[in-house]
């Protein structure tokens, strides 16, 4: 049991220590107000303060977890043995960094209620985030850094005990595009006709056309292909299907189509199946729920995990959304463009409300890349560079790497053989 001595207990430091000491190294913590509680105690112990209390292990607070709403900050990012750090603690700390106030700023997206500017779909821009602006975006690095702390704490009180945790892999295939030209009704199909054909987009609509004669697959349902790769494998596989009414952002399947009610059945009786919630949905309470109750009532399961259509994650009003309609876990925390962790962890949290200053019952589950970060690169060998780095970082500290795949990139022709690539990572990654 690990002893922490602070002059208040706050919600803000209740969340973030238990995140760092009970769910990423498996410490037993408790707090005390008490100088002579602390004092008595024989175990390893810390002050968390501006001053120490005798000699301990000390770290010097900054006034982060004891102020209440969102203020200015001032970030500025130094060294500590090679990796970067923020909120310096001087000379006296045990730590040269209150890495609980630094912690804090990412897990909770503190910068994420700042103003900002969003990008063309409300997102918060992934080159607007201290990670991005200092290159330490690719780095898991609350987790390093609790790693860091635990050696510290190593050498003051050598008896001290962590649970070691296992690395895990989860791979997530995202549908908000079951099929390319199946399935979408007498209308839409001919005006993809002509809009190819206005296009002069003749290899599409020579596929089309062989698609809805039956002469060829389709080339977006690959989930057959899927479900046979993903038995090869010992990883957790999870997909998310859109379930929503048309829109300019919602192209998929009508959830009234029996044929796609199957194959949604079908990919359940293999996968976790969930929600992939439609644009307007992660707006609006009310289709939010309908599209929940629909897709619950279809695979006669719960519905408790969610992925927000374009990981379009505002923070506090979506996820509170999330709460209110019963969702339990939420998959969409990541940049859909940017490789790195987003909440600069590889562990799942729950959400802090900063507005309500309380921590929520949803778990955030935060992935390390999506497909289309990827799109750019021409040649197998650069993506498996930069997802190589991806996984000894989160090797490292034993944490969860979880990647997003679209059902879609997976049956493209885009520069890649992307089912192939798909294959390959799950061989390459999973141990």
């Amino acid at each position: 049991m690990l002893l922490i001595y602070t002059h208040k207990i706050t919600n803000r430091l209740t969340f973030v220590t238990k995140q760092i000491f009970e769910n990423i190294l498996g410490l037993e913590i408790t707090f005390t107000t008490k100088v002579e509680d602390f004092i008595k105690h024989s175990g390893p112990k810390i002050t968390y303060s501006k001053k120490p209390l005798q000699n301990e292990f000390f770290i010097r607070c900054n006034d982060l977890l004891f102020e209440q709403g969102i203020n200015d900050l001032d970030i500025k990012i130094s060294d500590w043995d090679g990796m970067p750090c923020f909120f310096s603690c001087g000379e006296n700390s045990s730590i040269p960094y209150d890495v609980f106030s630094a912690s804090f700023f990412l897990l909770s997206r503190y910068e994420e209620y700042l103003p900002h500017v969003k990008d063309s779909v409300g997102r918060f821009p992934a080159k607007e985030s201290v990670a991005y602006q200092n290159k330490f975006l690719e780095l898991p690095i609350v987790d390093i850094w609790a790693y860091k702390l635990l050696n510290s704490l190593q050498q003051r009180f050598p008896d001290i005990k962590s649970a070691k945790r296992t690395y895990s892999f989860t791979s997530i295939i995202n549908v908000t595009t079951s099929h390319c030209y199946a399935l979408r009704g007498f209308t839409r199909s001919v005006g993809g006709f002509f809009l190819d054909l206005g296009s002069l987009k003749f290899k599409s609509l020579v596929n089309r056309m062989s698609v809805l004669l039956g002469l060829k697959k389709d080339p977006y349902n690959n989930f057959s292909e899927l479900v046979e790769i993903h038995k090869k494998f010992p990883i957790k596989t999870m997909f998310f299907f859109q379930f929503a009414k048309y829109s300019s952002h919602d192209k998929n399947i009508s959830p009234n189509n029996n044929k796609f009610g199957y194959l949604i059945k079908s990919v359940a009786d293999y996968s976790t199946v969930s929600l992939s919630t439609s644009f307007l949905s992660s707006t609006d309470k009310i289709v939010l729920k309908e599209e929940k109750k629909q897709l619950n009532n279809l695979i006669n399961r719960p519905i408790n995990y969610s992925r927000l259509r374009y990981n379009r994650v505002n923070v506090p009003s979506t996820y509170r959304n999330l709460i209110e309609v019963e969702f339990t876990d939420d998959f969409s925390m990541g940049y859909t463009h940017e490789i790195g962790f987003r909440a600069g962890t590889c562990t799942p949290f729950y959400f802090y409300d900063i507005n309500m200053e309380v921590r929520q019952p949803l778990k955030v589950h935060p992935f390390a890349m999506h497909d289309y970060a990827m799109i750019h690169y021409k040649k197998r060998e650069e993506v498996f560079s930069k997802m190589d780095s991806i996984y000894r970082n989160v090797k490292q500290v034993n944490g969860q790497l979880v990647t997003v795949f679209s059902n879609e990139l997976l049956g493209s022709n885009h520069k890649l053989n992307w089912l192939e690539l798909y294959q390959s990572f799950l061989k390459r990654y999973y141990v």
